[in-house]
């Protein structure tokens, strides 16, 4: 079963804003650290941000002022909400979650991973 649903992925004009979400498949997920990840073909997958159990956060400088992550406290769904979309933003993003220590937007952090949603920005 699909442990890390995701969705919101699309296509938009430079500039333009999309709101990524993932669905955890159970409650234990609020004890984890989440986050999401991007990945373009050739390329190795590299981490946009991350949110802890306490809703501290990590971002990736290459997004800093433009995306937010955030984690509902109730079902801890998490979003990234991307705004100010460049066409270096495109590529297929991911979710993420992990046990472990620290809590940030790197590939150690993690280990239960979503199945990827395309984001394509063009111009």
């Amino acid at each position: 079963q699909v442990q890390l649903a995701e969705s919101g992925g699309g296509s938009v004009q430079t500039g333009g804003a999309l709101r990524l979400s993932c669905v955890p498949s159970q409650s234990t997920y609020r004890r984890y650290c989440m986050g999401w990840f991007r990945q373009v073909p050739g390329k190795e997958r590299e981490g946009v941000a991350s949110m802890d159990r306490n809703y501290g956060s990590n971002y990736a400088d290459s997004v800093k002022g433009r995306f937010t992550i955030s984690r509902e406290i109730a079902n801890n769904t998490l979003y990234l909400q991307m705004n100010s979309l460049r066409s270096e933003d495109t590529a297929v993003y991911f979710c993420a979650a992990g046990s472990g220590r620290p809590c940030r937007p790197t590939l150690r952090s993690f280990d239960t991973w979503g199945q990827g949603t395309q984001v394509t920005v063009s111009s």
